[in-house]
């Protein structure tokens, strides 16, 4: 937190426990403990920078109606030597508390005291955080969903980086299981078809042009090798020759996204170190399985679930269920996570009950498994959604969409609502410059500041910094309400990571640049009073420098000109 908003709080809490202890000294109030009470900012300015409900807290301590309480308090308040200007009582007995000119000048030189780290707290406390996202099956390309969660998700990381937590990026590459068989199916089917036209696809296969771009690169490169080779010996070849691509090409997509991610781990680890029987066994030890039908079952419902779980069918192999389990115990107790984070699809909504099940029946807090659910998004154009079909093999891909649009609108504009809220994306304003797109418009209020920085220079202007008599005069509400959203942001950055809503800072950000605009649209800089021009010229500085704090932690990039 901004070092001066930290001290501002923590010395309104001492200057009103210490009214009370006064008061309580005096006989103003009886004999008793100092309630707990809230200091918050309130909504409307007019209410004062801080508010204390300390007087209705205490009603039933002190046996007094709230409004008397206040009056007591408020006469032992001593506002000496401290960033408080006054104080004043509202409504039934609200303590609202106005701050003096001194600390706007203060969270001004804050920004400049932190640079680049304005904004990062020790929220966090080092606690170690694992985020995992995107982990698109690696049989084909990316979808505009993966855009969305691989938005969603580094940009969490980052807020998560930036209150204090440490944190690492991962993919969870599927590998193994139903989906590599269908994978593996629909390149054998597609690389026959080249020899032999009357085979049929099944319906239920991948019908999308990268698997004949696979298919027909091996027949290339080595020929009709795999026509008369038994099918289990032509599915392996064929997958071992597909999925490394589809995975370096998942890596550089996402790396031209500007995702990079700490691991990618591989399901099949879990599958060759022996993690899924291990959790499987240890399923077993605790009593919390059952055969039926030839299967193994968990019992799920006795953990808050409405049903029993297949953990082995019948034919002897995992549900999908056991080396996810086996994946997440990995992460929280091989590897000691505090928490693990999973960015997941809206379509997950059931599968988390029923992992926070398995891990609290293998001796787990499930609270440190946190799931944000994200919806999905609909692309727009033209006022039209576009319509998208995956198994057909027309989607819009990750690689199409950052091909339409630019890169910083893409990762900007996945942010602009929390993941759990539906979204249009609307293709034609993420490529529009003009200050209808909210990437544009903040970018824009930073080249606009380089710009005056620019001119001032030219015009023979030597940057100095103010002294603390040239910062008061910076006293209008356009300037103060500027001033006061900067000290907002480490609050802000921390609420965002208490939620896991990264959207809460391209709010932000967002507001910054439109309460800039407003200030730079009424005052004007480049005055002849060359103390207030002085201290306009900061504040512009630290308007710029917090705008490119904010958006390179959402790796946005920051024109100086536009």
């Amino acid at each position: 937190m901004s070092k001066i908003v930290s001290k501002t709080e923590d010395t309104l809490r001492n200057i009103i426990e210490n009214a009370i202890k006064s008061a309580i000294a005096c006989g103003d109030l009886i004999e008793a403990d100092i309630p707990d009470f809230i200091i918050e900012k309130p909504a409307n300015k007019a209410n004062g920078d801080f508010s204390s409900n300390a007087a209705m807290a205490g009603a039933r301590a002190f046996k007094k109606a709230p409004r008397m309480i206040a009056e007591a308090i408020v006469s032992k308040i001593d506002l000496a030597d401290t960033l408080f200007e006054k104080v004043e009582i509202a409504g039934p007995g609200f303590l609202n508390f106005y701050l003096s000119q001194r600390y706007y000048a203060e969270i001004l030189k804050d920004v400049f005291a932190c640079g680049d780290d304005y904004g990062k707290s020790d929220f966090g406390q080092g606690k170690r955080v694992l985020v995992e996202f995107v982990s698109a099956n690696p049989t084909g390309p990316m979808h505009i969903g993966n855009a969305r969660g691989g938005a969603i998700g580094d940009c969490l990381a980052s807020v998560l980086d930036w209150a204090g937590y440490e944190v690492n990026r991962e993919f969870y590459v599927n590998d193994a299981g139903n989906q590599i068989e269908k994978f593996a199916t629909s390149l054998e089917i597609r690389y026959l078809q080249h020899f032999d036209k009357s085979i049929e696809m099944p319906e239920d296969a991948y019908h999308g042009a990268d698997i004949v771009n696979h298919a027909e690169s091996y027949i290339a490169e080595f020929g009709d090798r795999l026509v008369n080779v038994p099918s289990e010996e032509r599915r392996k070849a064929l997958v071992d020759y597909a999925l490394p691509k589809n995975i370096a090409g998942l890596e550089r997509d996402l790396g031209r996204y500007r995702i990079t991610y700490d691991k990618w781990f591989r399901e099949s680890t879990l599958h060759n170190d022996g993690s899924v029987n291990e959790v499987i066994n240890a399923l077993k030890e605790k009593g919390v399985t059952y055969e039926q039908d030839g299967a193994l079952w968990f019992k799920a419902s006795e953990f808050g679930n409405d049903k029993d779980i297949v953990l082995i069918r019948a034919n002897g192999l995992p549900t999908y269920i056991v080396p996810d389990i086996a994946y997440h115990y990995n992460k929280l107790v091989t590897r000691g996570y505090d928490k693990a984070i999973d960015v997941l699809g809206a379509d997950h909504h059931g599968y988390v009950p029923r992992m926070k099940a398995a891990l609290t029946a293998l001796g787990l807090d499930a609270d440190r498994l946190d799931i944000v659910i994200m919806q999905m998004v609909r692309l727009v154009r033209d006022g039209e959604t576009i319509k998208l079909s995956k198994r057909s093999g027309k989607a819009i891909t990750l690689n199409t969409l950052i091909d339409e649009v630019p890169l910083d609108a893409a990762r900007f504009f996945f942010n602009l609502r929390e993941p759990n809220s539906h979204f249009d994306f609307d293709l034609e304003l993420a490529a529009k410059q003009s200050s209808e797109n909210p990437v544009y418009y903040v970018q824009y209020a930073h080249a606009r500041i380089c710009s005056i920085i620019r001119k001032a220079l030219e015009q023979g202007v030597e940057l100095r910094t103010p002294t603390d008599d040239e910062l008061l005069l910076l006293n209008s509400e356009e300037e103060k309400d500027l001033i006061r959203h900067l000290s907002a942001l480490t609050d802000e950055i921390i609420s965002a990571a208490k939620a896991y809503d990264p959207a809460k800072i391209t709010h932000y950000v967002i507001e910054l640049a439109t309460l800039f605009h407003k200030f730079y649209n009424a005052q004007r800089v480049m005055v002849d009073d060359e103390s207030l021009m002085q201290a306009r010229l900061y504040l512009c500085t630290a308007v710029k420098d917090t705008i490119k704090n904010i958006l390179t932690m959402l790796k946005i990039t920051t024109p100086e000109v536009m």
